[in-house]
């Protein structure tokens, strides 16, 4: 069965209880007349928090960001109103600024990053560390956790996942414009993001020593200032009894990121089953992997990839692997009657309704129109 033949649940959901999930996303401000990114971060996060709770809206480095932090969810539903809830919330207080609160991996139009960085120690830090290579970033992120109270656990369940984050990232690229231009890829993001010493596929890991051991030598080496700049697209939370999962760009709607984040939930849960029941991850190479993720970055769906979840690597289109994917997943979304919600993404994902490719049919629907392509994607205030 194929995702874009999902239909009514395939499994009976389960008495126990599913594991919990949260998110985290970032978007762009960008200015209501010329929907370029502008620099109103610290006035637009002080009245979201207002609305929202402090603990639901976080400043980034440039003051053309905002993040929203979500509860910790359970259920598909609860999930998806909390989603719904910061972005209106947050738009409302960016309309407060004369903002648009924007989720796109990087700003369509307008320049995002430092200077003027928050009036942070830590961002200060990084400017004096890192210099330049902090002036393009702000990018735009979804993260989404997934409990694992077993450190253990989750540190080799990595393993069973590094493999599938190309993949993740071809069916989410959502960044195609920066600064005016397209770009040629579907998630520029990525490639900003790339910049960082310890940005990108971590490594094989043997166990959670193992991990403490390789990211206290990055931090020795001043390529972290600390444990949670270890940038990998899986790691174990610095700070949370999760998984994160950090590959995606921000997705342009909540429906879209709840049914990824459920997505992510369920191989998180595949991959803790496969550590509990000793069965060897394939250790490929970390080039081989950040090779596909520049592939995937590139290309998006269109095209192949490395089937970098196997030992042989064999280049497969993506729209296979996306196959492969449900296939790995769907018992455990059915599990949780989410089967319905994600097939039905992941149909739309194998037609290349993703989000690089809506903006850029929005362009040429517009007549290369990038203002049209921010008014699209803007969030609704509420």
């Amino acid at each position: 069965m194929t995702p874009a033949a999902a239909g009514t649940p395939a499994h009976p959901a389960r008495a126990t209880a599913p594991p919990t999930v949260g998110v985290e996303e970032e978007f762009v401000l960008a200015g209501r007349h010329s929907r370029a990114a502008v620099h109103r971060g610290p006035a637009v996060v002080r009245a979201a928090r207002d609305r929202l709770g402090a603990s639901h809206v976080t400043p980034e480095i440039s003051q053309a960001q905002v993040e929203t932090v979500s509860s910790v969810c359970r259920s598909a539903a609860e999930l998806e109103a909390e989603i719904v809830r910061l972005r209106r919330g947050a738009a409302m207080a960016a309309a407060g600024s004369e903002c648009l609160l924007v989720p796109s991996g990087t700003p369509v139009l307008g320049r995002p990053g430092p200077p003027p960085v928050v009036d942070k120690a830590r961002y200060r830090a990084f400017i004096g560390r890192f210099g330049p290579l902090v002036h393009d970033q702000g990018v735009n992120a979804c993260h989404v956790h997934v409990g694992v109270a077993d450190r253990e656990e989750a540190v080799r369940a990595i393993n069973h996942l590094r493999g599938w984050m190309p993949l993740l990232l071809a069916i989410t690229g959502n960044s195609p414009f920066s600064d005016g231009t397209d770009t040629g890829y579907a998630s520029w993001r990525s490639m900003v993001w790339s910049r960082w010493p310890v940005a990108g596929p971590p490594p094989y890991l043997r166990g959670a020593a193992h991990y403490d051991r390789v990211v206290g030598r990055l931090v020795a080496t001043e390529a972290a200032m600390d444990p949670g700049m270890v940038y990998w697209h899986v790691r174990p939370s610095p700070h949370l009894p999760t998984i994160e999962v950090r590959i995606a760009d921000v997705l342009p709607e909540a429906a879209t990121t709840t049914a990824y984040a459920l997505l992510v939930r369920a191989l998180v849960g595949c991959a803790v089953d496969a550590v509990r029941a000793g069965e060897p991850a394939p250790e490929i190479p970390d080039p081989l992997l950040r090779a596909a993720c520049w592939q995937a970055a590139r290309h998006g769906t269109y095209g192949t990839l490395p089937a970098t979840h196997t030992r042989d690597c064999a280049p497969t289109a993506v729209t296979r692997l996306v196959e492969e994917l449900w296939k790995r997943v769907e018992s455990h979304l059915g599990q949780y009657g989410d089967d319905r919600r994600v097939g039905d993404w992941l149909g739309d994902v194998q037609r290349h309704e993703t989000g690089s490719a809506r903006q850029r049919r929005t362009a040429e629907r517009h007549g290369g129109s990038l203002q049209a392509v921010v008014d699209e994607l803007a969030v609704t205030p509420g």
